[in-house]
C-alpha cells in the first residue's frame, strides 16, 4: 500500500495528480506504472484525477516509439483521467535533428542516444539524415510538435526540467523549462509554485519545500517513478 506523506503544496479537493518522470524509451516500466495507476484510481476513486508525463519520452532506451503510440492513445482506465503531456530536452533535439537533417543538431541528438529512437522505428544507422523524418509517422511528429512546456494546478508548477529562479512564471524561457539545472536545483527560495519536475536523475525522489523531483533513472539502472498528489499529501509509485 502507498504511503502518503505531508507534501510542500497542496490541490484543491476533489483532484489527484499522477506526474511521471523521464521515460527514455523504457516502454515496459510506462505500462507497469500505468497499471498501478489504473489500479490506484479503482481502489481509490475521485473526482478529477489528472496523469501528467514531464517529457523525455524518447532516446537510450529500447522502445521510444511503443513509448511515443502508448502516450498518443486515451489512458487505459475507466473513466480515462485527463492527459497531459509535457516536452522534454530529449524531444526537443529530436524533432531539431529531423528538422535540420545536417550539422550541429543531428550530432547532438545522436551523442544523447539519438541512434536507438531511430532503431525503435526500424531505421538503420547507414539511412541518411534526410531520410528520417519520412520514416516516422507524421501523426507523432504533430504530436510531439504539439506538446506543451508547463502545466500549473494547485499549488504545484509541472515541467520538465526546472524554473529559473526570480522570474515570474509568465516569463519563464522555454529553454530553461527544458534544460535547466543550476541555479534551480540549490535554490532554497520560492518559486511561482512548487516545481514537479524531470531531467535531473537521481537515485530516489526528492521532496524539497520548493520542488519535487521525480527523475529516478530508469534507463540508467533505476525505475521509473510517478509521484502521487493529492490535497497537502504526497506519495511515490514506481515500476
Amino acid at each position: 500500500m502507498m504511503t502518503m506523506s505531508l507534501a510542500p503544496a497542496s490541490l484543491p479537493a476533489g483532484q489527484r495528480v499522477y506526474a511521471i518522470g523521464d521515460v527514455h524509451g523504457c516502454a515496459a516500466r510506462l505500462d507497469a506504472l500505468h497499471a498501478q495507476i489504473r489500479d490506484d484510481l479503482a481502489a481509490r476513486p475521485i473526482e478529477a484525477p489528472t496523469v501528467i508525463h514531464l517529457g523525455d519520452y524518447v532516446d537510450r532506451g529500447e522502445d521510444s516509439a511503443g513509448v511515443l503510440a502508448r502516450l498518443q492513445q486515451p489512458f487505459p482506465a475507466d473513466p480515462a483521467p485527463r492527459l497531459v503531456n509535457l516536452m522534454g530536452n530529449h524531444e526537443q533535439m529530436m524533432l531539431a535533428a529531423l528538422d535540420e537533417a545536417s550539422g550541429e543538431n543531428v550530432l547532438h541528438w545522436l551523442s544523447n542516444g539519438g541512434a536507438d529512437t531511430l532503431a525503435s522505428f526500424g531505421v538503420s544507422p547507414r539511412t541518411p539524415p534526410s531520410q528520417w523524418r519520412e520514416r516516422i509517422p507524421a501523426g507523432l511528429l504533430a504530436f510531439l510538435r504539439g506538446l506543451g512546456w508547463v502545466h500549473r494546478q494547485g499549488g504545484y508548477v509541472f515541467v520538465h526540467a526546472g524554473l529559473r529562479p526570480g522570474v515570474v512564471l509568465e516569463k519563464q524561457t522555454r529553454e530553461d523549462m527544458l534544460w535547466i539545472r543550476e541555479p534551480f536545483l540549490s535554490f532554497k527560495g520560492e518559486l511561482p509554485g512548487v516545481v514537479v519536475h524531470g531531467h535531473t536523475p537521481e537515485r530516489c525522489a526528492t521532496v524539497r519545500p520548493n520542488r519535487i523531483g521525480v527523475d529516478t533513472g530508469a534507463v540508467m539502472g533505476g525505475v521509473l517513478t510517478c509521484a502521487v498528489l493529492e490535497a497537502d499529501r504526497v506519495g511515490f509509485l514506481r515500476a
